[in-house]
């Protein structure tokens, strides 16, 4: 059997791709960058990815989504991002113009983590060990 980590990819969904681009650069200091689409049958989709390796080394690649029939907002899956500290991306959140659900909390010998939501109503956790 397989041990290794499932998670290959997630997509965040977003009705407003240039206030969810700002959002996920502000708050994890990071760039996202345009995907090319590779046929006619994805017109009207739109993809940033996270920085992202595809040999699954560094994390579970990603993209925000715009894409007709997909709208945001909190659904069912949760997406971790991992940090440092929590705390420091956590305090980024409100000025990029998402709330804070849960601050920073402790989950015993898991670590930390807080819970926020998105400026297209998604809700994302941020985990730390510190």
């Amino acid at each position: 059997m397989n041990k290794e980590n499932p998670v290959v990819w997630f997509e965040i969904y977003v009705d407003d791709m240039e206030r969810a681009k700002k959002f996920y650069e502000t708050v994890f200091e990071t760039s996202l960058e345009e995907m090319q689409m590779p046929d006619a049958s994805s017109d009207g989709m739109r993809m940033l990815s996270f920085p992202m390796t595809m040999d699954k080394t560094s994390g579970a690649p990603g993209a925000l989504v715009k894409m007709e029939g997909m709208k945001a907002g909190g659904g069912g899956a949760v997406v971790y991002f991992g940090s440092s500290d929590c705390a420091i991306e956590e305090a980024r959140v409100e000025d990029a113009g998402g709330k804070i659900l849960q601050s920073k909390m402790n989950i015993g010998e898991y670590g930390f983590s807080a819970m926020v939501v998105d400026t297209e109503g998604n809700i994302i956790g941020i985990h730390s060990f510190e």
